[in-house]
């Protein structure tokens, strides 16, 4: 069981990475674009976060990994669909902070592009918190991963995941095989709990005023 419970985390973490970068990626350049172009741009983007976040998370989440039949492709498109919300308001926030700088503005009369301004001066700025917004996904992907694979609409069930050695062990639950979740669940605990750690720690490393507030 520890060995299987191993195989089936580095395998949650493997599909939890993939799925919480193509978040952060999508994140991080609608963050951008709404704080670059403004405008009806950037009210457009803020109605489409706002609409997110006021759906149920988790069904969205089933719905979208059920319309596209589950599995692993499933799961990486539903997490990243999902999880990006929070890390664009992030980003679209230090955007508009950078974008007021006097040398933004400077370069806004000298004719440059917003592209032009977006690479060379914001997106150096955002990098910090996009590593921090990355690392504390990636606990929230591999939870979900786990939870959408538990409900079988997940990973292969004959593939060692977490979620499905959850869904596995709940069957023995009535005959005393109470221990055969245990490890897989102390796996997913520690994984998280690790990561959402490294993930504050970060944070704070980089801007301490903001942790703690």
């Amino acid at each position: 069981m520890l060995t299987r419970s191993l195989h089936g985390m580095s395998l949650s973490v493997r599909v939890g990475l993939l799925a919480a970068s193509f978040s952060a990626i999508i994140g991080t350049a609608l963050g951008l674009i709404s704080g670059t172009l403004g405008g009806k741009v950037d009210s457009v983007i803020t109605w489409i976060i706002d609409v997110f976040f006021s759906l149920p998370h988790l069904v969205l989440l089933i719905m979208i990994a059920f319309a596209m039949g589950g599995g692993t492709r499933g799961v990486i498109v539903a997490v990243a669909l999902t999880h990006w919300t929070g890390l664009a308001r992030v980003i679209r926030a230090e955007t508009l902070q950078v974008s007021r700088s006097d040398y933004v503005q400077i370069s806004r009369k000298l004719g440059r592009s917003p592209l032009w301004i977006a690479r060379h001066h914001i997106l150096p700025h955002v990098i910090p918190q996009l590593l921090v917004g990355l690392i504390l996904l990636f606990p929230h992907a591999i939870l979900h991963e786990a939870a959408l694979s538990f409900i079988g609409i997940g990973l292969s069930p004959h593939l060692p995941a977490i979620g499905i050695i959850l869904a596995e062990s709940m069957r023995h639950l009535s005959t005393g095989y109470w221990w055969l979740g245990v490890m897989p669940g102390l796996l997913l605990l520690a994984a998280v709990k690790a990561f959402d750690t490294l993930g504050e720690n970060l944070r704070a490393l980089i801007d301490p005023k903001t942790s703690q507030g």
